[in-house]
């Protein structure tokens, strides 16, 4: 049986394949076989949380926003914090804010101070949504499947490690 075709009993992974190919025309895989399975990685994670809030008429974007109200001590944040804290362009928070408050999840209001700030506050109903959302998500532990509470916590300790290399904080 050729070497490019996967026996019934055992799986195909093209991942694997490819980097066999690169490390044998190119030179060392190990990079590229890393960012591979971390880009395939990340659409099966996107899929299983969009799959998990769809029900509660929520995009993860969405849902980060009402997190972040729901983190906050007052249940409201300055529609600028929102933004540097999820690392999202001005325009892209407004559209945000402008779906949640559509759908009464949260709503505008003045800073009691500085009239040059719109504050964004969770509404009880968003409250409400980001509960049962919640509840959704963590049913399919985020869409995490076969690692442990050791495994996800050495993932993350990698991750942070890349992110603080690449000066993300």
């Amino acid at each position: 049986m050729s070497s490019d075709i996967a026996s019934p009993d055992e799986p195909f992974d093209l991942i694997a394949r490819a980097s066999q190919i690169w490390r044998e025309r190119i030179g060392p895989s190990e990079s590229m076989e890393a960012v591979t399975n971390v880009m395939r990685v990340q659409q099966i994670l996107q899929a299983a949380v969009d799959e998990s809030l769809r029900p509660h008429g929520l995009t993860f974007a969405r849902y980060e926003a009402l997190v972040m109200l729901s983190f906050s001590s007052r249940d409201s944040l300055p529609m600028r914090i929102m933004g540097e804290r999820l690392q999202l362009h001005p325009t892209s928070i407004t559209n945000i804010v402008d779906r949640l408050e559509a759908d009464g999840l949260a709503q505008r209001l003045p800073h009691p101070t500085d009239r040059r700030t719109t504050l964004v506050a969770l509404t009880p109903s968003g409250r409400a949504r980001l509960t049962a959302a919640t509840s959704s998500v963590l049913l399919t532990d985020f869409g995490f499947v076969g690692l442990d509470n050791g495994e996800l916590q050495l993932l993350s300790v990698l991750m942070t490690k890349l992110r603080k290399a690449a000066g993300d904080f």
